[in-house]
């Protein structure tokens, strides 16, 4: 486990850069930290080509004292657009060999400590996938759970771009995943809190406020649902659902950082792109965003 002394600096986060974008390419462009010493989290869809994945994580890398990734659904993509053509397993090691490079840590590193403001803590990025689990009501499997979006036309995307080579299934990596990731958290000290970053939350409760309950099948898996309490976590920071907010639950703090897509953050009050400070802690109760996150949810098929 790697530790990072810190200074002044602050813990931020942000996901769902989706530089695809023009308009969210300048965001990233104008995006600079307060000081010298602070960290930035990504968790995930930065992208969907490796070129534009290098270039966001390059660019925030050259600027933050640390970036720390989490892949979104998106960077695993076998995207038509991508000249890189590797999918599966192989596209996300591609990846982790492309962070290293930059300087950047991913969820194969060891996990850093933050000792500013707000630390000790062990930041660690996570990549855990989704397994089918979060079903809609009245369906009791996958089958039912996928026949019922169907019929309503809200299937993401990924059933058609994220391949899970060599895994026989997208739950079976999944699965493979957090087995994996548990015993890595499982060792790390016990006098330490965590920040546990991953693109989808570890609990099914944000996927609350979705217009559409039936995408919950493709935001992550019932197996996370304790570790918010069983490994010390002082804030789960998560992407995925484009609906920024503060949440709690069982007293820990959930925190959906996303941009989004041009046309949904327009809509908001607050000015886009900026970062979500994370430690040293800026909100201490409620649930910031819920009610006009309600009218965000997705509405279409990704």
């Amino acid at each position: 486990m790697e530790s990072t002394a810190g200074g002044a600096g602050q813990l931020l986060a942000i996901s769902d850069l989706h530089v695809g974008y023009a308009e969210n390419r300048a965001l990233v462009e104008r995006m600079r930290p307060g000081s010298d010493d602070d960290w930035l989290i990504v968790a995930g869809d930065v992208a969907e080509t490796v070129a534009d994945i290098r270039w966001a994580l390059e660019t925030l890398a050259g600027r933050f004292r640390k970036v720390l990734w989490s892949p979104g659904n998106h960077e695993l993509w076998a995207h038509p657009r991508d000249t890189v053509t590797l999918r599966g397993v192989p596209r996300y090691e591609h990846l982790v060999e492309l962070c290293r490079e930059l300087g950047v840590t991913s969820p194969e590193d060891p996990y850093p400590v933050w000792h500013g403001p707000g630390g000790p803590a062990v930041v660690a990025p996570l990549f855990l996938l989704y397994d089918y689990s979060f079903l809609p009501d009245g369906c009791a499997t996958k089958d039912e759970g996928l026949a019922y979006a169907h019929g309503t036309g809200i299937v993401c995307n990924d059933e058609h771009l994220l391949h899970p080579d060599p895994y026989p299934s997208r739950e079976a990596w999944c699965h493979a995943r957090v087995a994996g990731t548990e015993r890595r958290l499982a060792e790390l000290p016990e006098d330490l809190p965590t920040v546990l970053i991953n693109h989808y939350p570890l609990d099914r409760h944000p996927m609350d406020v979705l217009w559409h309950p039936e995408f919950a099948m493709w935001c992550g898996t019932r197996l996370t649902a304790d570790w918010h309490r069983r490994f010390r976590v002082a804030t789960m920071v998560y992407g995925h659902l484009h609906i920024p907010r503060t949440t709690w639950h069982d007293g820990v703090r959930f925190e959906e950082v996303s941009l989004g897509y041009p046309r949904e953050w327009r809509g908001r009050p607050q000015a886009p792109g900026d970062p979500r400070r994370i430690l040293p802690m800026e909100v201490e109760s409620g649930d910031r965003g819920a009610a006009s996150a309600l009218g965000r949810g997705r509405g279409t098929a990704r």
